[in-house]
């Protein structure tokens, strides 16, 4: 049997303000008067509806909910309110007893956030809603599929396969009751499987036609099951013969003669800013219902939402009266928590709406009596299954925003996204200020995945590991002091080249500096204290304010380990922060130390985690450290880590978070351990790195009577006071600063390695810090520098004559200087003394 069930009267006030905000002027009579289209029922519908045309060869009208948050941005409160509001009417419909044991099921894209307030509604139901984008590892629970959807194929990825199988009733939520097919599809696959007696049907509006209404009742009584139906309103749809065609020709008409399809832009390139809000989303709580969200899960995030609100408003400009959340394809539900909280926040003062981006193509006709008045188009980002395609963002542009708080979630925070054509450029096309918030995608555990060791070792500190204070950094790695490890140059080199061997299963013979290279050292570090000085204070200060308040520093060991503690002594010396500090290992094409990350993980909320790095040559190890903590999220189900590197110096463009771009000598880079507290390189070898160890490096203890480490460090921490209102301002210019990565570094050295004839980027090693590392570690061909290059590269050309490594000057090149190692594979490419000969 079914029993049908709807609210009667009028819907909230809000649900009928349309998108232009034109009082009394119905949505729908655009598309009404030219095609006949109407609708027919309760006194509410023409509130909660509006009418489009599609670009679909299956359907010509599009019924646009003002209530739904996905075309029409509508106050998250009215939004929320209304999944709410049906999710206690379910609960009441099924008494406690049976609620207790309901599932709730969400369809996407559409519906994944009402079918999650629907839950809420309930209480303790755990949700899940269905999916577009697959996920590795994790098996299909059933799918099912959506005849009249631009985008059909739904699959169920539940992390616990349990989460269907009870006998309990199983809620379905969409958006609107059409025909009914979506339904029976579902609810057909389901039944095969997970038999249960009762189920629940939710849409925000039932616009059945009487055939189609009979068609449930008979599948009710065909598999022996009670099928309820709760609505907030009921009607139909009154369709003219031939109205598909005309709605096609329609479309066409309009597309052929529009002039600005995407709505309303200037002509001048964007003019909005565009800068990060960091939400601190709390650990292993996940960004939705795609693999299942518990009650337990529901507790946590009720309770981290106000702090994340509080970030999001402290992020908005001053004077901000309109404000848009804007949420991302299936991303639904997070976003409009966070709306809905934001608007508690900020209180009256402060308009805030909430909608969300959509794979759905609709037109856009700017009219009062028409739902859709813009459109704004950009590409895909989050790399989906069926490929590349356009995206829409419906009725922002000329929405009087001041604000768009864009909310995506990591899979999709890609170099796509922030292309100039990506959907932040688009929105700052016609918005002032566009805030990006970014929500950890969850990846559940797969079930062949490696169990965790029970307990991984403490860090490492001095003076027992490093010459460091032991507060100064706590090192994840084990001690492979007394294994020798060190090989000549020439043999790794034809080892590394020749495949036989990675760089990282040996170390190169540390570098022994000659008395006049240790002078132009400390001279160098002389002159350029003040200048790191500087830069440490303006990368620090940019983390603190748009990473955490209280960031967990992660070096990556070991150039990056002198940054991070000149960083931790900044924030102690500015602001009295006695921020953590940790070294961890990266290695090219083997990706960041797992078991370090876990042990993060199980001290320190990972989205606190900033990691940190001395510069950036080509950005190898950038795009290394993305690829890894995908594969991690993969692997161990631990999200929240950010793959965004803080650095002190971005030549080649590869990050957001810098102290300056420019390409200068940074000291560090002239010595090995003995500026970088005596630790050398890392080390990753099957034989000495089990799956439960850290990677290893060794102390070089012996070396103390020349560690300059500590020289380094007070060197230009003793320049903090000097700098502090420089640093205040640099760091001002760049928070307001455009600092998207361009990776003309990349482009530069991709260019260099088909000039030179090298064919392997790998072997192209850009900016002062690079090019000084070939000449210690590796079997140098040749030098590139800059016309006109000065003392920065005065070190580099000692070297290079050491070496006897010819120096080439360039005009135009992006860097400093660029080092090239040896394209050939064997010692007989270099000389019997170990220096370069030219091909």
């Amino acid at each position: 049997m079914t029993e049908r069930a709807h609210a009667e009267g009028h819907a909230d006030k809000d649900a009928g303000e349309h998108a232009d905000g034109h009082a009394g002027v119905w949505s729908g009579s655009w598309v009404a008067e030219r095609l006949g289209v109407g609708l027919t029922g309760d006194e509410a519908l023409t509130g909660l509806l509006g009418l489009a045309l599609r670009r679909n060869p299956k359907r010509a009208h599009l019924l646009v909910s003002n209530v739904l948050g996905k075309h029409v941005p509508q106050s998250p409160a009215v939004v929320y309110g209304h999944g709410v509001a049906l999710g206690r009417r379910v609960r009441d419909l099924l008494g406690a007893e049976e609620t207790a044991r309901a599932v709730v099921l969400g369809y996407a894209e559409t519906a994944t956030g009402l079918g999650h307030s629907v839950a809420d509604g309930l209480g303790p139901a755990p949700y899940l809603h269905s999916t577009r984008r697959p996920v590795a590892h994790v098996p299909r629970a059933g799918g099912f599929e959506e005849s009249h959807s631009h985008a059909t194929s739904h699959l169920l990825l539940p992390e616990d396969p349990a989460l269907l199988a009870g006998d309990g009733p199983l809620v379905l939520v969409d958006d609107e009751f059409s025909t009914g097919n979506t339904v029976l599809n579902t609810v057909r696959a389901l039944h095969e499987r997970y038999p249960r007696k009762r189920y629940v049907v939710v849409a925000l509006v039932d616009m059945r036609s009487p055939a189609d209404a009979g068609r449930l009742d008979d599948f009710a009584r065909e598999i022996g099951a009670r099928v309820d139906l709760v609505t907030t309103a009921s009607g139909t749809v009154r369709l003219p013969p031939g109205v598909l065609e005309k709605g096609q020709e329609l479309v066409a008409r309009h597309e052929a003669t529009a002039t600005e399809p995407t709505g309303p832009a200037p002509a001048a390139p964007p003019a909005g800013s565009v800068e990060r809000v960091r939400l601190r989303w709390p650990h292993d709580v996940p960004d939705g219902g795609r693999h299942g969200f518990t009650a337990a899960h529901r507790a946590r995030l009720e309770a981290a939402l106000p702090a994340m609100a509080a970030r999001i408003a402290e992020a908005l400009p001053a004077g901000a009266r309109r404000v848009l959340v804007l949420g991302f394809e299936e991303l639904m539900y997070a976003p409009l928590r966070l709306a809905h909280a934001l608007e508690q926040t900020v209180g009256a003062d402060v308009d805030v709406r909430y909608s969300t981006t959509t794979r759905s193509p609709v037109l856009a006709v700017d009219d009062p009596g028409y739902a859709i008045r813009t459109r704004l188009v950009f590409p895909a980002h989050d790399d989906p299954a069926d490929g590349p395609g356009e995206r829409y963002a419906y009725n922002v542009a000329g929405g009087g925003f001041d604000a768009v708080v864009a909310v995506v979630d990591s899979a999709a925070d890609t170099p796509a996204l922030h292309a100039p054509d990506g959907l932040p450029a688009r929105l700052a096309a016609h918005v002032p200020h566009v805030l990006l918030a970014v929500v950890p995608s969850y990846v559940p555990r797969p079930p062949h995945a490696t169990e965790r060791p029970s307990m991984l070792p403490e860090p490492l500190r001095g003076p027992d590991f490093s010459s460091y204070a032991s507060d100064e950094v706590g090192w994840l790695l084990q001690d492979l002091s007394d294994v020798t490890l060190e090989a000549p140059t020439e043999e790794r080199e034809e080892a590394i080249q020749s495949g036989g061997a990675h760089y990282a299963e040996s170390l190169p013979v540390e570098y022994q500096p000659s008395e006049q290279y240790q002078d132009l050292f400390h001279a160098a570090l002389e002159t350029s204290a003040a200048r790191l000085a500087r830069a440490v204070g303006a990368v620090t200060e940019i983390v603190l304010a748009e990473r955490s308040p209280r960031p967990v520093l992660v070096s990556l060991a070991r150039a990056g380990t002198p940054v991070g503690v000149l960083m931790r002594r900044w924030a102690q010396f500015r602001h009295g922060l006695d921020l953590p500090h940790y070294a961890v290992s990266i290695v090219r094409g083997r990706g960041i130390d797992a078991n370090a990350l876990r042990w993060l993980a199980d001290h320190h909320d990972p989205a606190d985690v900033v990691f940190v790095d001395g510069w950036t040559g080509k950005g190898a190890i950038t795009r290394e450290l993305a690829a890894a903590l995908r594969a991690f999220e993969a692997t161990d189900g631990i999200t929240g880590f950010d793959p965004e590197i803080a650095v002190l110096a971005d030549p080649g463009s590869c990050v957001r978070t810098y102290g300056t771009r420019d390409d200068f000598l940074i000291p560090s880079a002239c010595l090995n351990s003995t500026v970088s507290g005596l630790i050398s390189r890392t080390v990753l070898r099957a034989d000495l790195v089990g799956p439960h160890d850290f990677h290893g490096a060794k102390f070089y203890r012996e070396l103390a009577a020349v560690d300059l480490s500590p020289d380094f460090l007070d060197a230009v921490s003793a320049r903090f006071p000097d700098v502090t209102d420089t640093v205040d301002a640099q760091a001002k210019d760049l928070l307001s600063a455009d600092r998207t990565p361009t990776w003309e570094g990349w482009a530069a050295v991709e260019r260099i390695s088909e000039e030179y004839g090298i064919h392997d980027v790998n072997l192209v090693k850009p900016g002062v810090g690079e090019t000084t590392r070939v000449m210690l570690r590796r079997v140098p061909w040749k030098v590139l520098a800059r016309t006109g290059a000065g003392a920065d590269l005065d070190h580099v050309r000692l070297l290079a004559e050491q070496r006897g490594v010819p120096v080439e000057e360039v005009a135009d090149l992006p860097y400093t200087c660029v080092g090239l190692i040896h394209p050939q594979y064997t010692r007989g490419a270099t000389g019997a003394d170990g220096k370069a000969v030219t091909l």
